[in-house]
């Protein structure tokens, strides 16, 4: 886990999140950023993890080396309205005036699960995650896109709801990259493999891979 927050000297809008996140429930890993020229970026789990309540025991998990953009927000299952009802109205959730056991309260709201984000991930500005979605490695989601299901790796998606745009790489690339999983090595293999990370090519980073 990261114990520094700020990754660049003198720049206090990016951080590294899992140096600032709390919550047992928010799992996020090594090298992961966030940036925020609004609010504090401090306060991401405050601001950006919304409905996110412990009574329905959810997780955000975001993997390694992530880029997550100003304003990305991701909306947990509290947020939802159940469809199984014949009123969008959150009858259990106000079971005083309405006479509802208590213990029941979670019929509410429809609950679609965790939110996981895998490694190497760009969420652009003020994009929205909704709850139950699962993003591929490598996928980029696109400037206020609004993602509802769950995105393949190495996926360009855009758009309200989101819709993948294109893959980045050829199939035979991106298989390549999730058994890489360059991610996972060690920070000094990453360093001398860097000039090839940075120059896309991937044959000899495979060819190097030990």
């Amino acid at each position: 886990m990261m114990k520094k927050i700020y990754p660049r000297t003198g720049d206090t809008q990016t951080i590294y999140l899992n140096a600032v996140v709390k919550d047992p429930s928010i799992e996020v890993g090594d090298y992961t950023i966030y940036n925020d020229f609004v609010s504090n970026p401090l306060l991401f789990e405050q601001n950006n993890v919304l409905y996110h309540y412990p009574i329905n025991h959810e997780r955000l998990i975001i993997g390694k080396f992530c880029s997550i953009a100003c304003g990305t927000k991701f909306l947990f299952n509290c947020a939802n309205h159940t469809l199984k009802s014949l009123s969008t109205y959150t009858f259990p959730l106000f079971y005083e005036d309405w006479n509802l056991e208590k213990s029941n309260v979670s019929d509410a709201w429809d609950n679609k699960g965790d939110i996981i984000i895998g490694n190497d991930v760009w969420i652009g500005y003020e994009a929205i995650i909704m709850a139950g979605v699962h993003i591929g490695d490598g996928a980029i989601i696109a400037t206020r896109a609004v993602v509802t299901k769950d995105i393949p790796p190495y996926t360009i998606v855009g758009g309200i709801p989101a819709n993948p745009i294109r893959k980045r790489f050829s199939d035979d690339i991106i298989q390549k990259l999730e058994i890489l999983k360059w991610w996972d090595w060690p920070i000094e293999k990453i360093h001398q493999k860097l000039p090839y990370i940075l120059n896309g090519d991937i044959s000899n980073l495979f060819d190097n891979r030990k």
